[in-house]
């Protein structure tokens, strides 16, 4: 990965952090949230694979932890997974395939809210099982595959088309 494209990755995390936590998470509809940090997330662990998922992951949530003055590193940990499962769904079963982007939305969202969910409920936080997990997540599925189209193309029109020999593949082994 060149630097430039490092540093675009930063800038689409920086500005999808900052939307997160400025706009789109005082913004309910029906009791939910569209997550535009992972959205832009799980746009760039499909392009760019795991290693670039998770670092873009962690970083991102580590912004969004100290801008919303949440907990220190639950976010950074919950993002930091999904980008790397994320890049390695992309990496192992086929990144062009027209489904893979709105199935990892949907598994992946599911991933975080139950994942976010025990976290919080482990660090002794006052967290309710029905409104993290009933009450806005199916909004929060609903309205990230919504704005997931728009997000997808911010992040394929940053990022440069590359070669199909600069994309991350799969590892085989043998001799």
């Amino acid at each position: 990965m060149s630097l430039a494209e490092s540093g675009a990755i930063a800038g689409v995390v920086f500005v999808a952090a900052i939307l997160q936590a400025a706009l789109f998470s005082s913004i309910y509809i029906l009791g939910g949230t569209a997550d535009v940090l992972l959205l832009a997330l799980i746009g760039l662990a499909l392009a760019r694979g795991s290693v670039a998922g998770a670092l873009a992951g962690f970083f991102g949530g580590a912004l969004l932890d100290v801008m919303t003055l949440d907990t220190l590193g639950v976010s950074a940990l919950l993002y930091a997974l999904a980008g790397y499962w994320t890049g390695r769904y992309g990496e192992t079963t086929g990144r062009d395939r027209s489904h893979a982007a709105l199935l990892a939305v949907l598994v992946v969202t599911i991933l975080v809210a139950v994942a976010g969910f025990a976290l919080h409920f482990l660090l002794g936080d006052d967290v309710s099982l029905r409104r993290a997990l009933f009450e806005t997540l199916v909004p929060g599925i609903a309205l990230n595959l919504l704005v997931a189209a728009p997000v997808f193309a911010v992040c394929r029109a940053v990022l440069r088309r590359v070669s199909p020999s600069d994309r991350v593949v799969q590892v085989g082994f043998g001799g």
